[in-house]
């Protein structure tokens, strides 16, 4: 049996109360955005869940892999209409019922239309005891094989009996923009990918140290963004050519502190970036303790650049959870390809670990900061991503 249409649920959206509805229209938009070309005529909402409607020659494999990728959808299942009749909706359960093989099964439905004109339990019980004259297979409401849902609306009735798990979270968009700032590793993706996951649309800045390095990191981390562009409409990129400032400090500063002074300019530098998006936040993949520039002092000391809230998802995070994440959404692979890092350059083999608030005042003296910081975002390559891998996009600054 082919689909006629999906159902959508979600849990926490449900949540919102008055900004409920703010949510849901938003939900309704990026599904269009990501599965709209896949054959969708019509995305209709109900109360509690979505109803997406294919055209007749949709593709049923790629419309159930671009709903994986909505943030804000708890599960989705390929659901059948039927008529808001006992005998019609009784007819497609037992042609779900025939095409499946089990021992216990159980029905289970959720009657929002009051005046049909069977209750649920009533409805469960006529349909329960046809597919078990039919199969031999015993009912089990607790642990059964398999399940037959029926969800009657006002005007719709829909059968299903496979839920399908969801990206979760919040859909991209209702909470605001803010800048990541992106390496191609393992760590920062993740971070990327957990924020967008509470709603957050992104936009991502890359350090590149070209041409002392090579372009490896910068097409390693075009690939992560058309990873994560799967997740909300578009994404600009923003390579920062870094070098300079790099050289700059490993010319006027001890090699202690200079990991830590590029990690205050990038701060300075993704912050212009994100004010020029109406950005409310700077996201890194931070870890606490992972390395030596990732002590709480130096993050102290990192924050204090920055105007806008510093968002560190994987501060508390095992560096084991992190890469298995980073392979469940699909980074891993691509983060561990080899690359040159800017920030390999130039770092010392005793780096600080506990930043002196005045030392970093008497290095930073010598430093032509806003020249410097001005000079970087006029040269910033910025390029839109989409989630088909093609650059859309490109422009300076």
């Amino acid at each position: 049996m082919r689909p006629d249409c999906f159902v959508v649920h979600y849990h926490e959206i449900a949540l919102k109360g008055q900004n409920r509805v703010f949510f849901e229209r938003k939900l309704r938009q990026n599904i269009l955005w990501t599965a709209g070309k896949l054959g969708i005529r019509e995305v209709r909402l109900l109360r509690g869940r979505i109803l997406v409607f294919p055209t007749a020659q949709y593709d049923i494999d790629g419309l159930i892999a671009a709903l994986k990728n909505v943030f804000g959808i708890a599960y989705f299942a390929p659901a059948y209409k039927a008529a808001q009749d006992p005998d019609a909706i009784t007819e497609i359960a037992l042609k779900l019922a025939d095409s499946h093989t089990f021992s216990s099964f159980r029905i289970s439905t959720q009657r929002a239309k009051k005046t049909f004109p069977m209750g649920s339990v009533q409805l469960n019980s006529h349909i329960g005891t046809l597919v078990q004259k039919k199969t031999g297979a015993r009912v089990d409401l607790k642990k059964a094989e398999f399940t037959i849902f029926i969800e009657i609306f006002d005007s719709d009735a829909i059968l299903y009996c496979e839920r399908i798990e969801g990206a979760g979270g919040l859909p991209v968009g209702v909470s605001n923009t803010a800048a990541v700032l992106l390496s191609s590793g393992i760590d920062s993706p993740v971070a990327a990918y957990k924020i967008m996951r509470r709603g957050v649309n992104l936009v991502f800045v890359h350090f590149h140290s070209m041409p002392v390095t090579s372009a490896a990191s910068v097409e390693n981390t075009k690939r992560l963004v058309q990873r994560l562009a799967r997740h909300q409409k578009k994404a600009k990129l923003y390579l920062v050519p870094f070098l300079e400032i790099q050289q700059h400090i490993t010319s006027l500063t001890p090699p202690s502190y200079r990991v830590l002074l590029y990690r205050r300019m990038m701060m300075r530098i993704a912050e212009k970036f994100a004010f020029k998006n109406k950005g409310k936040a700077l996201v890194t993949g931070e870890n606490v303790g992972q390395v030596a520039s990732q002590t709480l002092p130096n993050m102290l000391a990192i924050n204090e650049v920055a105007h806008l809230p510093v968002l560190r998802p994987l501060a508390g995070d095992d560096k084991q959870d992190i890469i298995n994440f980073a392979q469940k959404i699909g980074t891993f692979a691509i983060s561990i390809e080899p690359y040159d890092d800017c920030c390999s350059l130039f770092v010392p083999d005793n780096p600080e670990t506990s930043a002196k608030p005045d030392k970093i005042m008497e290095y930073e003296q010598n430093l032509p900061i806003d020249q410097l910081v001005k000079t970087a975002v006029k040269e910033t390559e910025m390029i839109i991503l989409g989630k088909n891998g093609k650059d859309s996009a490109k422009q300076n600054g």
